[in-house]
């Protein structure tokens, strides 16, 4: 029997796992799939939504003719519940189970904070919980997050784009429901650039002040990307390792010095100086996600601009900048007193109508391909930087080895510690402490 939890000790910071201001995750609700389907492909790929949809629906319905009585934990985030959304999904989903008579007690948790605080006391956690999907290798190994299978599992691969199914496969097993992205993009003002300027960074240092977070490992990988250094080959081949080695890891480090040194350039340290510029006009473009749309638009007004990443020229090559991808998901805690109920719930507060109130209650970016948000420019945005601009970020524990080891580079560089003197030992020796570590 699951203990219960009744009064929660945890943290409601808004970070996520990531370091830095990189954690408050990012939504879309667009496939990066062929999208000149013919009208017999789309007929089939309906039909196999609408068949994933029944049959989610039908595992629910059996479930319920067998009547239950007990008590469900759930934590969110502050937010969710001060907006009223955890509370009104949950008293939906009772209603639409006459069978089960449940009692809600609800717990504050981040998503990013799921694996320390799940894994604090496994049995004594929620039955169902929000996560960042790179907690998933230690809930996963903490056995504190359930697989997903059946229906369950077709929903997930049929009402979300392959990103983001892929955002919660771990070792070919899905994890949990994912109902938004995570990840980062570019927020500019209109009256300064065009729509040309902005797809090369070279072309917008030109003309205006851009802000971005260069001490933060979450962001300034995206430069190494784009000049050809790579996580574990696709991302999936743990035995390629990181590779931020040699001459093409060596010259983006002497970049990101000489951008230090650019008047039309400025290190977002805190993720909140990028913002204040753009308010009093000091600041022209600044790179972060969803979580400061609201401010960016009091600052900028009808002037906002959103868009995917630009390209960057390195050493004389071009390159197309990119940001890690994840997602936020809801998954069931194995350790459940009643898991068929747990799973239930799970696959509730995940669903379309649910996303669809998330959106409109918070403005939280749904997931799921059928949830409409067209003309939502942020949306858009988050669509364009899945297809061209990202990566999904690697779901491998071996990833401790990239924040432990690498995530000092842009800090140092910030500081004037690693100098263009310096630079090609300074990264050689952090790839070499790093590799050791993946390798362990």
């Amino acid at each position: 029997m699951k203990k219960k939890v009744l009064a929660l000790l945890l943290t409601t910071s808004m970070v996520a796992t990531l370091v830095g201001c990189g954690g408050k995750e990012d939504t879309t609700t667009t496939d990066d799939t062929n999208t000149e389907d013919t009208d017999t492909e789309e007929e089939d790929i309906e039909d196999a939504d609408a068949d994933a949809d029944s049959d989610a629906e039908a595992d629910t319905e059996a479930a319920a003719d067998e009547p239950w009585s007990g008590t469900i934990t759930v934590w969110s985030p502050q937010e969710d519940q001060d907006a009223g959304w955890l509370s009104a999904q949950c008293d939906a989903f009772n209603e639409a189970h006459p069978d089960w008579d449940i009692t809600f007690e609800y717990g504050v948790c981040p998503e990013g904070d799921a694996k320390t605080n799940v894994t604090a006391d496994v049995e004594a956690a929620a039955d169902v919980y929000m996560y960042a999907n790179d907690n998933i290798p230690g809930l996963v190994a903490a056995n504190a997050l359930a697989e997903l299978g059946g229906s369950y599992l077709d929903y997930v691969t049929s009402t979300n784009s392959e990103s983001m199914a892929a955002s919660v496969t771990y070792n070919d097993a899905v994890y949990g429901f994912p109902f938004t992205s995570n990840t980062w993009f570019m927020y500019y003002d209109k009256s300064v650039f065009s729509e040309d300027d902005i797809k090369s960074l070279e072309t917008m240092l030109e003309k205006g002040k851009v802000a971005f977070p260069v001490s933060n490992s979450w962001y300034y990988q995206a430069f190494y990307v784009a000049n050809g250094c790579t996580f574990f080959g696709d991302g999936t081949d743990e035995s390629a390792g990181i590779d931020f080695s040699g001459d093409k890891a060596a010259a983006v480090t002497n970049y990101l010095i000489e951008l230090l040194n650019n008047p039309n350039f400025m290190d977002d340290t805190d993720c909140a100086a990028g913002l204040a510029g753009l308010q009093n006009g000091t600041v022209n473009a600044m790179f972060s996600g969803t979580w400061v749309t609201d401010d960016v638009k009091e600052a900028l007004g009808d002037n906002m601009g959103v868009a995917a990443l630009p390209t960057v020229t390195i050493d004389g090559n071009q390159g197309q900048m990119k940001a890690f991808l994840g997602s936020k998901a809801i998954g069931v805690n194995p350790n459940a007193e009643n898991p068929q109920v747990a799973m239930a719930l799970a696959a509730y507060l995940a669903g379309e109508d649910a996303q669809k109130a998330h959106y409109e209650m918070r403005g939280v970016l749904p997931a799921n391909i059928n949830v409409d948000v067209t003309g939502d420019a942020v949306a858009e945005a988050v669509a364009d930087t899945m297809v061209v601009s990202s990566i999904v970020q690697p779901l491998t524990s071996k990833m401790d080895a990239y924040w432990q080891d690498y995530c000092n580079i842009g800090k140092l560089i910030v500081s004037g510690e690693i100098t263009s003197d310096n630079a090609a030992e300074q990264t050689e020796a952090a790839n070499t402490a790093m590799n050791s570590d993946v390798a362990e």
